[in-house]
């Protein structure tokens, strides 16, 4: 038995097992002492939104290498391409770097609670039926996984006002929302009566509003297709309101 146990002993370690151990995460720990006594109960990171991005490129290659190039430092969960593949580039359990600085209502770190989605787009050009397919059956599988809520579906011009315009006025919101992916005021607007608070009604819809022309103007790209940002009228007021009553549903 001893013998056996020697033999045993010099065998070579397989491969396979050397890799699975260097391969094990070790858990992050806290910078001061503190004894580990592991619990079962705790799962993965679950999201809570879908951001949905325009690559600026030409091809779903030039964005592939600029999603994978370490120096760039930014990443999604997927890119779909024109043609309508999807390339998933990282894990949904994990952070990836597609947000930025961002905030949507009282979240201010929308990479930690979101799958990021680019769209391989210059953003001066319609989205091609085949990519929004593949992005409606993407989004259809992500939501019944999660349960994300319809409004949770955004934009990164959404999120980002200051800094970002993707997915550009091309994008069809409209048609994303008929499938359940985002707001929509599908009833008549009716004008609203005076006064109105623009900058709390944005707000109250989500954007970030301490810049409010910024806010302004990613309210009307998204809902408008418009890229002007001069200050909302009447009609526009009555569209907010709808949205916030839509909202609320």
């Amino acid at each position: 038995m001893i013998e056996l146990l020697t033999t045993w002993a010099r065998r070579p370690i397989p491969v396979l097992m050397i890799f699975l151990a260097a391969c094990a995460p070790a858990p992050q720990r806290a910078g001061i002492p503190t004894q580990w006594q592991p619990s079962p109960n705790f799962d993965e990171r679950r999201p809570n939104f879908v951001i949905i991005h325009h690559t600026g490129d030409d091809s779903a290659g030039q964005a592939l290498g600029t999603l994978a190039d370490p120096e760039r430092a930014v990443s999604a969960h997927y890119l779909i391409g024109r043609d309508g593949a999807i390339f998933q580039l990282v894990d949904e359990r994990s952070r990836a770097w597609h947000a930025g600085e961002s905030r949507w209502g009282a979240n201010s770190d929308i990479n930690s609670s979101s799958i990021g989605i680019e769209l391989d787009n210059n953003g001066r050009e319609p989205f091609p039926g085949a990519q929004i397919s593949a992005l409606l059956g993407l989004l259809t599988d992500i939501q019944q996984r999660y349960g994300i809520p319809r409004v949770n579906f955004l934009g990164h011009a959404d999120v980002a006002p200051r800094r970002k315009v993707d997915p550009s006025r091309y994008f069809p919101w409209a048609t994303l929302a008929a499938h359940g992916f985002g707001l929509w005021c599908h009833r008549p607007v009716q004008l609203m009566p005076a006064p109105f608070d623009d900058s709390m009604a944005l707000q109250a819809l989500g954007y970030d509003v301490s810049d409010t022309q910024a806010a302004i103007g990613a309210f009307r790209r998204h809902f408008l297709g418009d890229e002007d940002a001069r200050a909302l009228n009447d009609e526009d007021r009555s569209l907010l309101r709808c949205l916030l009553d839509e909202k609320m549903l």
